[in-house]
């Protein structure tokens, strides 16, 4: 059985795009999209919370060991840096955030 490890970071300027770290070296980005309508009435008159959906965006294998470490730059959008257990540091840019 094969260990995977996740782990999130969202992007610092838009919360509903978000990274994810795999054991198996690779890193996924993900959007989230928001219901149509936000609550629903139940049969007993309450309302009811809906959850929206997840859909990925990019799925990348950068090395075969694990992604250790990752963090996105607070001050340029999809600027990021990450790191593994193969000792390599990479410098990542993702490009159109924008039209997510």
């Amino acid at each position: 059985k094969q260990w995977y490890q996740r782990r999130v970071r969202h992007l610092p300027q838009n919360r509903d795009v978000y990274m994810t770290l795999g054991g198996n070296g690779s890193i996924c980005l993900w959007k989230y999209n928001y219901p149509k309508e936000r609550t629903k009435t139940a049969s007993n008159g309450d309302d009811m919370g809906l959850a929206g959906t997840v859909e990925q965006v990019q799925n990348v294998v950068l090395g075969t060991q694990p992604i250790s470490g990752f963090d996105w730059s607070p001050d340029k959008e999809g600027l990021c840096v990450c790191s593994g257990f193969d000792q390599t540091v990479r410098v990542c840019i993702v490009t159109r955030l924008k039209s997510l």
